[in-house]
């Protein structure tokens, strides 16, 4: 007895993936949830799978499977004669295989009746990191759910839904807020004679960003030449594909900085030049056989030569950039540019604070020193934001100023001279 084949339509309705047979009304997964939710490690994939028959069926066996595959794939070809021959490099990883049973195959047929039947599932996805999900040319990464219904005599049906995995990156650690700098140089040469130097300082605030940041870029660019140069920065994207020890890269500008032309034995300064980071994916570090990675360069054409270029790698995180390490990298970057480009110079002995005269009025002093101040009520000191104390402190007048200490050391306690 050969069973016919059953199925009449595959549709998808409001992301449900829903496939219509004879016998069966309806063949649906749903995930629970959005669907643009996202997952990550750890985190429970719930759903449920729903059947409706429009007569009474015998199933054999009712699995879902959840998988987690990172592939790597692509074709190379060459000459041997008057034949091509095909290279094909393939790798895979699997970072999870789930299964559920639905309806178990105890070697017994289960009969279902006409009418609607829902089976609810779960499992959770690894603890371990696992990466983020991605579609490139020559690969990609993937999550899916599928569920398939086993039947005698009847060819084996099957649903496949994919859902996204996100691994956060948090740029809110030392190694992504710490800033990058660089300087290079580069001879320019007409019919092989040298006709000057043309050199690049850069520096960015940190290492890590978050799409839709705006990187500020600081650089000098000095040229020595008598020719004109244009400097340029501009962000790239490069995806590696490994395989059988071979890797396959592919290489996209995702945004770009032109500047203002520098003439010949000219200089020009950014101060903080923006460059605008577009939505992009995250980076992907952590796979062995599929690399996303971003780059920033900072450029210019050298007459006679190569192009002289600063490059800075970047991390694409997903965890915005705290409100404290912003401060500290603009403190941290606004104290270089000053030292290091400005070059200005530190007084070997500091300069006093203003006397008190000069920022407190006679009138204020005399109110000051006349009013009783009442007792301070600390009842609500943890009401108050830290900042708020913080703001008080450096508003505070400072203290008149003395070249005489007011409070000297005893002559007992002063240091001896070992000398003596």
């Amino acid at each position: 007895m050969v069973a016919t084949e059953e199925v009449v339509t595959i549709s998808y309705v409001k992301g449900i993936t829903v496939m219509a047979f004879q016998s069966i009304k309806l063949f649906a997964l749903e995930l629970d949830g959005p669907e643009d939710t996202v997952y990550s490690s750890g985190e429970m994939i719930t759903g449920v799978v729903v059947l409706e028959l429009n007569r009474e069926i015998k199933v054999r066996a009712l699995r879902v499977l959840g998988r987690g595959v990172a592939t790597a794939h692509w074709l190379e070809n060459r000459s041997v004669g008057v034949n091509t021959v095909y290279n094909d490099y393939t790798s895979k990883i699997t970072y999870f295989r789930k299964r559920q049973h639905l309806i178990r195959d105890n070697g017994e047929l289960t009969v279902l009746s006409a009418g609607r039947h829902e089976y609810p599932f779960s499992f959770q996805l690894p603890e371990e990191t696992l990466v983020t999900s991605f579609e490139g040319k020559h690969g990609s990464i993937r999550y899916w759910v599928k569920v398939k219904l086993h039947r005698p005599w009847a060819t084996v049906k099957k649903i496949k839904k994919e859902f996204t995995v996100i691994e956060p990156i948090d740029i809110n650690t030392p190694s992504l807020l710490a800033p990058q700098a660089g300087t290079k140089e580069k001879m320019a040469r007409t019919w092989y004679r040298s006709c000057g130097q043309v050199s690049i300082t850069a520096k960015i605030d940190r290492k890590g960003y978050t799409p839709g940041e705006v990187i500020p870029v600081f650089a000098e660019f000095d040229n020595s030449t008598s020719r004109s140069v244009v400097p340029k920065a501009y962000i790239t994207q490069t995806q590696t594909f490994i395989a059988r020890g071979t890797m396959k890269q592919k290489r996209a500008v995702v945004a770009t900085l032109c500047g203002d032309i520098v003439g010949g034995n000219r200089r020009e300064t950014w101060h903080g030049r923006a460059i605008k980071i577009p939505p992009v994916g995250p980076s992907i570090l952590q796979c062995r056989i599929i690399k996303v990675e971003y780059m920033l360069r900072v450029c210019v054409d050298v007459p006679g030569t190569s192009k002289l270029s600063l490059e800075f790698p970047l991390v694409m995180g997903t965890i915005p950039l705290h409100p404290f390490g912003s401060r500290t990298s603009s403190v941290s970057s606004q104290y270089s540019v000053n030292i290091e480009w400005l070059r200005m110079a530190i007084p070997e002995q500091p300069e006093p604070p203003p006397d008190y005269s000069s920022v407190v009025s006679e009138e204020e002093a005399v109110q000051n020193s006349t009013e009783v101040q009442p007792e301070e009520d600390l009842s609500g000191v943890l009401q108050r934001s830290l900042m708020a104390y913080v703001q008080e402190f450096r508003l505070r007048p400072p203290p008149v100023y003395s070249e005489v200490d007011p409070n000297p050391q005893p002559f007992a306690m002063r240091p001896r001279c070992m000398t003596c």
